[in-house]
């Protein structure tokens, strides 16, 4: 998955297939509700913060994970470099057996649309407009199915293993924002509810694959050799590519390391991350169908940076520091 996922700001979260399956729907477009078809769309929308016409919150029916997978599809195949497959070339979406499992979470325009006089009157009501989408999926739902996606490129079951039932484990993956909205008030929005559902459930470490543009290690020789020797996880929270998807990370001496010149070339997602605490795996992969070169992010919320609870609010609080009142949360739009 290409680094423009989040407008130049990388993306989470890309590996391969799962060879077990048991648990997800047999058809990627088969999207299970988690509630009752008619009880999840009278459900209230759960509401994690807003900025002016910007809402984050979780996708409650499947009309609002087709709306993700809509936007992805623009992104990741129309916008970048991925290679969609006949079924995603006709659905027009980027769907997985995954879908059915993770939770969504999403950032809608509320912002109402100029007059149409050609609209139809049973479209007059506007829908919101999905601009940006995270998909998580926490360790206990992983548990109960296939595991984690990840584990198609990295060998993270040994970590998760030695670290439970003391960490809980949740996984980002599939991030995107629509072009004209990549900015820093959409991305902290992002942040903002991908925070506080870590708060909610009370998870210890997150993970997920950040990515280079491009499919040669060479081109980004300086970036990813900064990071083997300057952001490489210690030894009890490393993991290691799969052998046969290793690609080798350290490709310049660290002393030969330009280390502003490194970090000028590394995706912001990953500077981002690598402010707030995280480290990287051992070996980067090589994705061709997204056209990129991944690596992994290992991030314990126990190693965030303080600085950032100012803003974000402390592992304690369980509310949005841009929370909506209940009386300014619109009820759901009939879908």
């Amino acid at each position: 998955m290409p680094d423009g996922a989040l407008g130049k700001l990388g993306r989470w979260g890309r590996s391969g297939w799962p060879r077990d399956t048991r648990g997800l729907p047999k058809r990627p477009g088969a999207i299970r509700s988690r509630l009752p078809f008619s009880e999840a769309r009278m459900a209230p929308a759960k509401v994690y913060g807003r900025i002016g016409d910007l809402e984050v919150r979780l996708a409650r029916t499947k009309a609002d994970v087709k709306r993700a997978q809509r936007l992805r599809y623009d992104v990741f195949y129309r916008e970048m470099s991925a290679k969609p497959s006949i079924k995603a070339q006709l659905r027009r979406r980027d769907e997985d057996r995954y879908d059915a499992i993770c939770d969504h979470l999403l950032v809608v325009d509320l912002a109402p649309e100029a007059e149409d006089a050609t609209r139809p009157s049973w479209r007059s009501k506007r829908q919101p407009r999905v601009i940006g989408t995270y998909r998580v999926l926490r360790q206990e739902v992983a548990d109960r199915t296939s595991g984690f996606y990840t584990q198609g490129e990295y060998d993270i079951a040994p970590l998760i293993a030695a670290r439970s039932p003391g960490y809980r484990f949740m996984e980002l993956g599939r991030s995107c924002v629509l072009k004209p909205y990549r900015n820093k008030r959409t991305v902290e929005l992002l942040w903002h509810g991908l925070w506080t559902y870590v708060r909610e459930h009370k998870v210890d470490v997150m993970i997920g694959c950040a990515s280079f543009e491009g499919i040669d290690p060479e081109e980004h020789a300086m970036a990813l050799s900064f990071l083997y020797h300057h952001a490489l996880a210690p030894p009890e929270w490393r993991v290691k590519a799969h052998p046969n998807m290793h690609t080798e990370m350290n490709l310049i001496a660290k002393e030969n390391i330009d280390a502003k010149a490194a970090l000028k070339a590394l995706p912001p997602l990953i500077k981002g991350y690598l402010r707030l605490g995280a480290k990287v795996g051992d070996g980067a992969v090589i994705d061709r169908q997204f056209g990129t070169t991944d690596v992994l992010i290992v991030l314990p919320v126990e190693n965030i940076d303080p600085r950032y609870f100012e803003h974000f609010g402390a592992p304690e609080e369980r509310e949005s520091r841009v929370a909506v009142t209940k009386s300014a949360v619109k009820k759901p739009a009939a879908n």
